[in-house]
């Protein structure tokens, strides 16, 4: 304990094999956290980083399904070697057990397997690693904030209030644990018809005043799109199935913000 502060002080340590650690967060669920890491972490690769993507999310692991991966990772009975898809290193407890086995686990388990996943995996040579995070500020979230060097967090919203309620919550939990929150995207956040009009489906402008109330950078907005979901779907994200694609260009573009604030 710091007798200054009265407060425990944590030594963070590094993922080996891994020079940057961006969270891909929200504090609330169904609102494209998965699916936007997956098509980060491609968008990344497009501009010539290595990347590896960790799925953080023990109870409801989607890496395997949207990566269309079914194998097992390789292990010597200490360490395991990720599983490398579409040239991105992958890892995922969703790889070690059956599809529809639920995780019927406490706090401390969930603790063990991220700290195996961030110290027992051979992670080689990574420019980032993408950290998909589950929802909620429990035990995996501050697992890598206090015991992990995490150098950054984006945060994942759609515009709507009740969404907003938990991201506000969660950016104040990475604001106490002094996490560099490194913008908010609004993600779904409309939906252009047939007839060239935008539908602002969950609302308008959410997102973009959050991130000025609490004084973070608004990195901007992904539409729904149908392509997004379909490609998910069949293992085969966006960014990967369809790089001209509009919404792989604001993928990329996102990329190359965050590539160009750490290189």
């Amino acid at each position: 304990m710091d007798q200054k502060t009265n407060k425990k002080t944590f030594v963070k340590n590094p993922i080996n094999g891994t020079k940057f650690t961006i969270a891909i967060s929200s504090a609330k669920g169904g609102v494209g956290k998965s699916t936007f890491a997956t098509n980060f972490a491609l968008a990344l690769k497009k501009i010539s980083c290595n990347v590896g993507l960790l799925d953080a999310d023990i109870y409801g692991p989607s890496l395997p399904k949207l990566f269309n991966i079914n194998e097992k990772p390789e292990s010597n009975g200490q360490t395991l070697s990720p599983i490398i898809k579409y040239g991105i290193q992958c890892m995922s407890i969703g790889f070690l057990t059956d599809e529809q086995t639920p995780m019927i686990w406490r706090g401390p388990m969930v603790t063990s397997a991220i700290k195996t996943f961030t110290q027992k995996v051979n992670w080689n040579n990574l420019d980032f690693i993408i950290v998909d995070m589950p929802p909620g500020t429990g035990d995996t979230q501050l697992t890598f904030a206090q015991e992990i060097n995490l150098d950054g967090a984006i945060i994942i919203s759609t515009p709507q209030e009740i969404a907003l309620q938990d991201v506000k919550r969660g950016i104040k939990m990475f604001d106490k644990l002094n996490v560099n929150i490194l913008g908010l995207v609004d993600n779904m956040s409309y939906f252009v018809g047939d007839d060239g009009k935008k539908y602002p489906i969950f609302g308008e402008g959410g997102v973009k005043k959050t991130a000025e109330e609490f004084k973070k950078d608004f990195l901007g907005e992904i539409p729904i799109n149908t392509e997004v979901g379909r490609s998910g779907d069949c293992g085969k994200p966006i960014v990967e199935d369809d790089p001209d694609h509009e919404i792989s260009k604001i993928y990329l573009n996102f990329a190359k913000k965050i590539k160009s604030t750490y290189f």
